[in-house]
Formats: C-alpha cells, sequence, structure tokens
C-alpha cells in the first residue's frame, strides 16, 4: 500500500510494546507507518490493528544490516524515497546479576540494542534526509545511571543516548534532527525479561520494589511529542524526570540508595 503524499514513519519492533503502540499512535494521526519486527505474525496482527491502507509490513532482525537495506528499500518505494521518522525501538533485556550471565544473554543485548540502532541509524539516513526527517532512538532511564541486575542492558542504553547526543549534531548537516526518548518502566513483553537458567524476572524487582509502571499510550505519547519537536531528550513518566535529576544533580544520592536495597536473589 503506497504512502500517497502522507508523512511516513518506520518503526522497528513495531509487533508490540511501545512499537506497536507507537504504530496505533502515528496511524491515528494520519501516517504511513512502515511496521518491522522479527515477529512475522506480530507484524500482520500490527497491521490489521492500524488498518492495511495505513502501512506496510517489514519483517526485519535489526541485526542484519543487508535486512535494514532490504526493508527500507521496500518501505521507501511505498513512500517516494523519504522517511519523515525512523524510530529505533527494538530492544531487548535480561534481568540478573552480570555473573549469571551466559555470554548469550550479554551478547544478544549488545548486538540488538547498541549494534541494532546503529545500523538503523546508517541504513535510514538517505530517507531521513529526502524528507528532513527526524531519527528518534529509544533508550531509557537505564541510561541515566546503572541500573542493578540490569548492567548490560544499562551499558546499552548508556550508548544509544550517546549515539543520539552524537548524531544530532552530525546529522544536522543534512537538515535531519535526531531524539533519544528514555521511558521509566513501561508496560511492555520486555518486563518479563530473565537470564538464563533462572526464574527471576524484572517484573518480580519492580513488584518489590513499589515501583510505578507506566503504560505504553504514555511512552507513544512521549515519542509523538519528540517527533513534532525539536528537543534531543524526552522522558516518559514522572519517575524518569526525577531520575534525570538526581542522576546529574544528585548522583551520590542515587548511588546510596540504590546500595541500600539488597537484590532479590544472590
Amino acid at each position: 500500500m503506497a504512502a500517497n503524499g502522507r508523512k511516513s514513519i518506520f518503526i522497528t519492533g513495531a509487533a508490540s510494546g511501545i512499537g506497536l503502540a507507537c504504530a496505533k499512535r502515528f496511524a491515528a494521526e494520519g501516517w504511513f507507518v512502515g511496521l518491522s519486527d522479527i515477529d512475522q505474525a506480530g507484524l500482520k496482527a500490527a497491521l490489521l490493528a492500524i488498518g492495511a491502507a495505513n502501512g506496510s509490513i517489514h519483517p526485519l532482525d535489526v541485526r542484519d544490516r543487508e535486512g535494514w537495506e532490504n526493508a527500507l528499500g521496500d518501505f521507501g518505494r511505498d513512500t517516494g524515497g523519504k522517511a519523515d521518522v525512523l524510530l529505533n525501538n527494538a530492544g531487548v533485556a535480561r534481568f540478573g546479576v552480570l555473573e549469571d550471565m551466559s555470554d548469550a544473554d550479554c551478547d544478544i543485548q549488545i548486538d540488538i540494542n547498541i549494534k541494532g540502532v546503529i545500523n538503523g541509524a546508517r541504513a535510514g539516513l538517505p530517507l531521513l534526509k529526502a524528507a528532513g526527517g527526524r531519527l528518534i532512538n529509544v533508550a531509557s532511564c537505564a541510561g541515566l545511571y546503572g541500573s542493578p541486575k540490569l548492567a548490560v542492558y544499562s551499558a546499552t542504553k548508556f550508548a544509544v543516548r550517546g549515539l543520539s547526543e552524537a548524531l544530532d549534531v552530525e546529522y544536522a548537516r543534512h537538515g535531519v534532527s535526531v531524539a533519544c526518548v528514555m521511558p521509566w518502566f513501561i508496560e511492555t513483553p520486555i518486563l518479563n525479561a530473565g537470564a538464563s537458567g533462572t526464574n527471576e524476572h524484572m517484573s518480580d524487582a519492580l513488584r518489590a520494589g513499589g515501583l510505578e509502571v507506566y503504560p505504553v499510550e504514555d511512552a507513544a505519547q512521549v515519542v509523538w511529542e519528540a517527533a513534532q519537536g525539536k528537543a534531543l531528550h524526552y522522558f516518559v513518566g514522572k519517575r524518569a524526570k526525577q531520575m534525570r535529576f538526581a542522576s546529574s544533580h544528585m548522583p551520590g544520592v542515587v548511588r546510596k540508595q540504590l546500595r541500600s536495597r539488597p537484590l532479590l536473589s544472590t
């Protein structure tokens, strides 16, 4: 289905969670949505959810550079070679202390959360240049201060934040702007993350700590605002804004609080 002159957005991780919520939000605003994910059944359901006339599906493993070229090539044929927004949303987490992580647990987070975002930023630049568009990368509040039992995940989200800040300068000469969206914990499948060989999940820690979890619609609203705006950093949830302030102005307090909380298991 062609975009027919509408604004367009290409979304990774669009079959569920924040990606799907964003697809629904942008489609409701009249945008043409390129849905990409490794979950092909989920992509078909996502297209039904937004309406077949409002998007296209592009099976994609974000680790695959050739896959990126193919997916964006197909998307570009629907949009006249342009993309107003590329949303690097796909991400994974593994929850547990570092010494319990398998090599595979570490590698998949680095490969999807960092390499996948870099791949998207590089492959998507021609379409974004053609539209004077906006690259939006989804990081996390774990990219503001390292989160225990999410060490590798935190490292990847610090990387996404740093990449976004650098590209905001680099891509300006192409007429392309960059935004980095940093959510607090959002009600997505990523909360079911655990480490190989354990029964403990991130959701267990959140419940034990009494921490807020925000709905995906809150994240979609902030991504929508980021698509319209000019700022670099965007935060999802009141706790995200509090963490930004605390990590910037009271890092010692944050460290003390984190060290005072016992880990759920040893």
